[in-house]
């Protein structure tokens, strides 16, 4: 039988498992890989400009397509600068398969040069971790790590090859099959669970519905809407969960926790049934746990049962697939008596809607607001922080749009290098950046990688000159105690005790224009629309526009530290 290497075996593995797009940075313990890449033409290779980077682009590519986002490294340092990605594909149930180069077995554990347990360092933010021993297990470990990565609550795998192994000569057979002992993902519904649910649905007085990114990763946002419109129960959704239904839906509240609206922290307040879907409860969006949803019973479907019960004790558990669980329901559900229910809601939401203080100064809800009106099939990537809070309370995500942020570790530096890899999945779609000041410098060298790949990107930075989230905690609670958020703090800022502040810097239309994409620069409220129109047609280059924001804008409503989802600050 014909033996190739296990370099050879890796590029065939990639094509039969429908890899279309790798990202990728090289070294010592790859370059036989990259070679053997070279020779085809069927995977396009995306070379980004760091492997922290590298490992977000595959996370949005996977997010926005539905494929498995893939990645190769090499040793040491290549595959240490994965670990923050890795942890955000982890939280947010993204299906990423990392290839991570070695050095050879015999200098294992030795200290040798660029080694580390990349293994070992990632245990507990992949879904599965393993170090290829063995060129005979190369192929069947490949299937595997795609396998686990994609079933079940989806998620990162990472797979160790040494250069040995990979230069080895062995089997040329791939897989096309699996079975792992001890792995057996569930997927249907226990129905017997589920009908209870919809007994108690049926007879609750104030039903509603908890969406979480549960619902979007099953893609069952239009099932869901269906069972919505069938029993006129109202939907909040956590921000992983926004577009579950579309938001400009009548009967979307919108999103719950720390900077929920308060229509939809009080449903959950008074509901005294809460129909949770694909959601962990974590602390953001709960306040107290014991007096989370203190009123009413919990359903939760979940497809992770390490979900369930973890941090709220719920009444049903019910262990599926999203999409399965609510496709079932769709065919049981009845209209629910909710007009009472509706009614109440809709009085919270007129008593104090979501919505910034009408100033005269551009505010970031006038630039979201001109994104929406702007832009109907598009993908929103953001960065964390108060933009990102911003961007969740007002953007319209419908069957068309989609939101892509890092919800459970909060990484700055997600927000640009996510946009390409949407963009590189989805040419037909408008993708649009919104960023931080702070979160664009953390991966603003991908300004190489977004003009190199000829990408249309609009790129929104909402520069306050402060790491705007922690300083308005520090001006809330903090005695306005700015400590280390001020962008422009230095050594002259320190000689003059705070007297002189040197020019912002960098000057961010200086800077895409030196990488050769298009920048400008918004300071007035009515030049929003021409910034947004100008970059619309270009076609091949990204656009950065640069909008100077008040410091002093805040994110309301706000949920008071280890307060409850009643103790809302409305504004101040």
């Amino acid at each position: 039988m014909r033996q190739i290497t296990g370099n050879k075996l890796l590029v065939r593995a990639l094509k039969e498992e429908g890899v279309d797009t790798l990202f990728g940075y090289p070294g010592a313990c790859t370059i036989d890989i990259s070679d053997e890449l070279y020779k085809q033409d069927e995977i396009r290779v995306i070379l980004p400009r760091h492997e922290q980077a590298l490992v977000h682009e595959a996370d949005a590519y996977a997010r926005t397509t539905g494929k498995v986002g893939v990645c190769l490294v090499t040793s040491g340092p290549g595959a240490t600068n994965l670990v923050t990605g890795l942890a955000t594909a982890n939280y947010d149930s993204v299906p990423l398969v990392c290839f991570t180069g070695q050095v050879a077995r015999p200098l294992i554990g030795n200290d040798a040069f660029q080694e580390v347990d990349i293994v070992g360092i990632t245990r507990s933010i992949t879904k599965y971790g393993v170090t290829v021993r063995k060129r005979e297990d190369l192929g069947r470990i490949i299937k595997e790590a795609f396998y686990i990565a994609r079933t079940g609550r989806p998620g990162p795998v990472l797979v160790d090859l040494p250069k040995d192994v990979m230069a080895e000569l062995g089997s040329a057979v791939y897989p096309d099959s699996v079975n792992i002992r001890g792995y057996k993902p569930n997927t249907s519904v226990h129905m017997g669970q589920l009908k209870r649910a919809l007994k108690m649905l049926k007879k609750a007085k104030k039903p509603l519905f908890l969406a979480g990114g549960g619902v979007n990763i099953a893609r069952a946002n239009g099932v869901f809407t269906e069972v919505v419109e069938k029993t006129q129960v109202p939907v909040v959704t956590t921000i992983m969960g926004r577009g579950a239904i579309p938001t400009n839906h009548p009967l979307f509240i919108g999103n719950l926790g720390m900077h929920g609206a308060y229509g939809a922290n009080m449903a959950v307040s008074e509901c005294d049934l809460l129909f949770s879907i694909g959601t962990r409860f974590n602390d953001r969006i709960t306040g107290k746990l014991h007096e989370f949803a203190p009123n009413a019973q919990i359903v939760h479907i979940d497809i992770d049962t390490a979900s369930i019960s973890r941090n709220i004790h719920v009444d049903v558990p019910i262990v599926a697939d999203a999409k399965e669980a609510i496709t079932k329901m769709n065919e049981y559900v009845e209209k629910c008596e909710t007009k009472k229910w509706l009614k109440k809601i809709e009085e919270w939401k007129m008593e104090h809607p979501l919505t910034m203080k009408n100033r005269q100064e551009m505010g970031p809800q006038d630039i979201i607001e001109e994104i929406n009106r702007q832009f109907d099939n598009a993908i929103i990537a953001t960065d964390v922080g108060q933009h990102q809070m911003f961007t969740t309370q007002y953007i319209e995500i419908t069957n068309d749009k989609q939101l892509v942020t890092s919800g459970g570790l909060g990484t700055m530096g997600y927000g640009f290098p996510a946009a390409i890899g949407a963009a590189l999945g989805n040419p037909d779609k408008k993708v649009i950046a919104i960023s931080g000041d702070g979160g664009m410098q953390m991966n603003i060298q991908e300004f190489a990688t977004a003009v190199l790949e000829e990408l249309p990107l609009i790129l929104c930075v909402f520069n306050n000159e402060y790491l705007g989230m922690v300083r308005q905690w520090q001006k809330l609670f903090y005695g306005k105690r700015y400590g280390m958020t001020n962008l422009k703090a230095g050594a002259l800022y320190r000689r003059t005790n705070g007297q002189k502040m040197p020019e912002y810097t960098p000057d961010f239309v200086k800077l895409a224009e030196s990488y050769g994409a298009k920048g400008i620069r918004v300071m007035r409220k009515e030049d929003i629309a021409a910034a947004f129109e100008q970059a619309k047609k270009e076609t091949k280059i990204p656009t950065l526009i640069e909008f100077i924001i008040d410091p002093e804008e805040l994110v309301y409503p706000m949920v008071k530290p280890n307060g409850t989802l009643e103790d809302m600050i409305m504004d101040c």
